[in-house]
Parts: C-alpha cells; structure tokens; sequence
C-alpha cells in the first residue's frame, strides 16, 4: 500500500529517534537506517537531501514541541516562579519520553554531523534560558524573586542539560526526574 505524502519522511524520522535510543549511543548511519526500514539509502534520500536534513527534522520536532509548551504554561500561568518551575519539569519529562531525542538535545547524536546542527542544539538552549529567564523576571516584578534573573536562568538551564546527560549517558536508566523533588526546593526555596 503506497503511503501518503510525508508519511514516509515522518516514518524516516520516527526510526532514526528509535534508533538514537540505543543505550549504547552509536552512531547511526544512513546505511543501517536503510535497512531498519527496509528501503535502500536512494530512497532516504528521496525525501532528504542529507543525513543533516533528517537531524534538521528532529530538532524541528523539539523545537515546535517544547516551545509549543512552553508558551502554554506562560498563558496558563501568570506567576513567573511557577512558569519557571512548570518549564524544567516539561523539559525533563519530554526527555524521559523521548530518549532518543535526548541524545540529539545534549549533542551526543550530532558528533561527527554538520557543525550547524549543533550551532542550531545552542540556539535552542540559548532561546530555552531566555523563556526561563522571562518567567523569572516576571515573578522579580511580582516580588516574588529576589535572586538574579539572568545568573538562575543559567543555573536552570545547565541543571536540566545536566539531568539530560545524566540520563542519556546512564543509558537512559536514571532519569531525569528522578529526585525532582528535593532538587526543586534547592531550585526554587
């Protein structure tokens, strides 16, 4: 049964995040790619220019998810401190559920890729701390936080990339909520 227009791409993408899940963390080639999907490398690159492209898919997902999210709490949520909170446990738990992804957030899948998928993986984070370091600023206007907006949101910022690795490097068995938490009234008082 032939499939519909962007299903095999989406099909293409699903396998390659199932693959990134190895515990091992090796490196996934267009050729075993191929062959999990039973189709040849030709037909990969019929609906991606590059082995970068597919990885440009994945971190197109992340993005649209987790911004998606994050714009939910802060409409949801007036108070910073709590928008704050809202965003790292969204984080660590799109993580959990996507361990494959994981590797792509920490970089680990990326080595020996395209310089410009992880230029794109810090640009994510950067834009990440900048949403973590609004939510603070708003919750400082409140009274709410009397630390520095600017040194949390990095301090949030390298805890969570910091769980994610954690994660990924334990092959994906502590996770990354695991002692949430104690470590959110280190976090957050």
């Amino acid at each position: 049964m032939p499939t519909k227009p962007g299903e095999r791409k989406q099909q293409i993408l699903q396998t390659l995040a199932a693959m990134l899940e190895s515990p091992r963390g090796d490196k996934v080639t267009t050729a075993a790619l191929a062959k999990k999907l039973d189709v040849s490398e030709a037909a990969l690159y019929r609906h991606f220019a590059s082995k970068a492209q597919m990885f440009e898919g994945l971190i197109e997902f992340i993005e649209s998810t987790v911004f998606s999210l994050i714009n939910k709490i802060q409409s949801d949520s007036a108070d910073g401190v709590t928008q704050a909170e809202r965003m790292i446990v969204m984080l660590l738990h799109f993580a959990e559920k996507n361990p494959g992804m994981t590797r792509v957030l920490i970089g680990d899948a990326l080595v020996n890729e395209d310089e410009r998928l992880q230029t794109r993986m810090n640009q994510l984070i950067d834009k990440l701390e900048a949403a973590l370091r609004q939510s603070l600023r708003i919750a400082q206007a409140a009274n709410a936080w009397h630390g520095d907006a600017n040194a949390d949101a990095a301090v949030l910022i390298a805890y969570t990339v910091g769980r994610w690795q954690l994660y990924a490097k334990s092959g994906f068995k502590r996770g990354p909520q695991e002692g949430w938490d104690l470590q959110r009234k280190f976090l957050f008082g």
